[in-house]
């Protein structure tokens, strides 16, 4: 493989069950993820443990989602809980196909009722001179929460990690009224991936619901890359798998520019 090139991932697995918790997916999640190929995989809604559903679902995997899913795939995984209960947690997690150097979970909790964070991790790609940062985010549902919430991802990336150092930032934004982008372009100099890709620059993938997108809610950042490519991943069979669809981007290692 060409480490200047990469391939990414983002996807809200909503627990590993189908939309509206019908059915357990988690098997034929990881198929798909395969089939894809990326090289780094940001989750979103991961469950990291669940002792009930441990105990009454035959084929529950052994361990956690996250390990279950990297399994002989990608060498390096990541998690961060964001919500804790009695019979287990979920949060976001990182799969990558090279070494993770450095992994950090922030809270950006700004509801005790509604439980955010944002897991950082600095990989070491082989080919760049510089570790390249990876954030798995999930944005609240508000406004108000949300803007808290970009402001303190910005702070915390402005203060460890050099402007020109490779960036991706990747996850549920929640974001549909588009407000990200202007904040994350100014103060960090990233690019939305389908900018260029399928309309006006500014102009997210549609992304929820995964049968039919109709909401920008699930994004994909870059800086230090050029887009080469960026798909939506929905309909059959990833309408069944999860509520969201799953976006990927094709990346070269340069500045970051429009998709060609």
């Amino acid at each position: 493989m060409n480490t200047s090139q990469l391939k990414v991932l983002t996807y809200n697995i909503h627990k590993g069950f189908s939309q509206f918790n019908q059915h357990m997916m988690v098997h034929e999640l990881r198929e798909q993820l395969r089939e894809v190929g990326a090289d780094i995989v940001f989750l979103q809604e991961v469950q990291g443990m669940h002792s009930k559903h441990a105990e009454k679902i035959d084929n529950w995997p052994d361990g956690s989602q996250q390990d279950f899913l990297a399994a002989d795939v990608w060498q390096s995984t990541s998690y961060g809980s964001n919500v804790i209960y009695d019979h287990g947690h979920h949060g976001n997690a990182i799969l990558a196909r090279f070494p993770i150097e450095h992994s950090h979970n922030q809270d950006v909790t700004h509801h005790r009722f509604e439980r955010r964070g944002l897991l950082h991790c600095a990989i070491n790609v082989p080919g760049l001179e510089k570790a390249l940062h990876c954030v798995c985010a999930h944005l609240s549902l508000f406004a108000r929460s949300r803007r808290r919430q970009l402001d303190a991802l910005a702070g915390y990336l402005e203060n460890i990690a050099d402007p020109d150092s490779p960036l991706i930032i990747a996850g549920d934004f929640n974001d549909w009224r588009n407000e990200a982008d202007e904040l994350l372009a100014q103060r960090l100099g990233l690019c939305e991936v389908f900018g260029g890709a399928y309309g006006s620059p500014g102009s997210p993938g549609r992304s929820f619901p995964a049968k039919r997108p109709v909401l920008r809610l699930d994004r994909i950042y870059v800086r230090g890359f050029s887009v080469t490519h960026a798909e939506m991943h929905f309909g059959d069979p990833w309408s069944k798998i999860s509520d969201h669809a799953a976006l990927s981007a094709n990346l070269l290692h340069d500045n970051c520019g429009d998709v060609r």
